[in-house]
């Protein structure tokens, strides 16, 4: 088995432990995770899930290396077989209170609508990355681990990344007639090449992120400068 450490425990683990410890006490586990956090234009999206005991569905993995096909067939799964949720953070929130704060937010947002739902407590949540708190909470008492490329060292987290990603891909290609130019179906709002002179030349549209544009386009506009002389 792969041997992982958690950045907050610094101890050595298998994939998957947390799970199959929870498992075998007939407990479960709550994965969380985000997708959207550098995108240039729309929501950041967070999901929560957790697996039926003893599950061993393949088709679970970090969302980023599968193809779309792939996720869509997962999230299908993940519907009919387990219990999620999601948090939408807006692109004005991600602009008031920064990107890190923003996925706090809708960490914590999908994690208290799943376990809102949810009849067995988990017996610990893991999170990409994320040292997310619930101490103002009535599930204060849950141990939550964090550790980073999560999708990768457990199953629930990569549920819950497919789940972020599936819905805000949808949620981007229905945004795409609405705002023409732009072609949010084909880069989803993240920083391409392709994006980016779409608002040099369009401008930013209001579901573009005030705060991740100036940095971006003044690189822009500066190589087609230098690219004058």
């Amino acid at each position: 088995m792969e041997k992982i450490q958690t950045d907050n425990q610094k101890e050595s683990f298998e994939k998957n432990s947390y799970e199959y410890a929870a498992w075998q006490d007939r407990s479960v586990i709550c994965g969380v995770d985000e997708v959207g956090r550098g995108c240039l234009a729309g929501p950041l999206v967070t999901g929560a899930a957790i697996l039926p005991i003893g599950c061993n569905y393949p088709g679970l993995k970090d969302s980023k290396l599968m193809s779309e096909q792939e996720r869509e067939k997962a999230y299908q799964w993940i519907v009919k077989n387990c219990l999620y949720s999601i948090g939408i953070i807006s692109h004005q929130t991600i602009d008031q209170c920064n990107i890190w704060n923003a996925t706090l937010i809708g960490m914590k947002k999908a994690v208290l609508n799943l376990l809102a739902v949810c009849s067995q407590r988990p017996s610990a949540i893991l999170i990409d990355a994320m040292p997310l708190k619930l101490l103002d909470t009535d599930y204060k008492e849950i141990p939550i681990f964090h550790f980073t490329k999560g999708e990768s060292k457990s199953t629930s987290i990569a549920a819950a990344s497919i789940v972020a990603k599936v819905t805000r891909d949808r949620l981007m290609k229905k945004l795409d007639p609405i705002f023409p130019g732009y072609r949010l179906a084909q880069h989803k709002g993240y920083s391409t090449k392709q994006h980016k002179a779409a608002v040099l030349a369009e401008g930013r549209s209001i579901i573009h992120r005030v705060s991740f544009l100036g940095k971006t386009l003044n690189m822009e506009k500066n190589e087609k400068q230098q690219s004058l002389f």
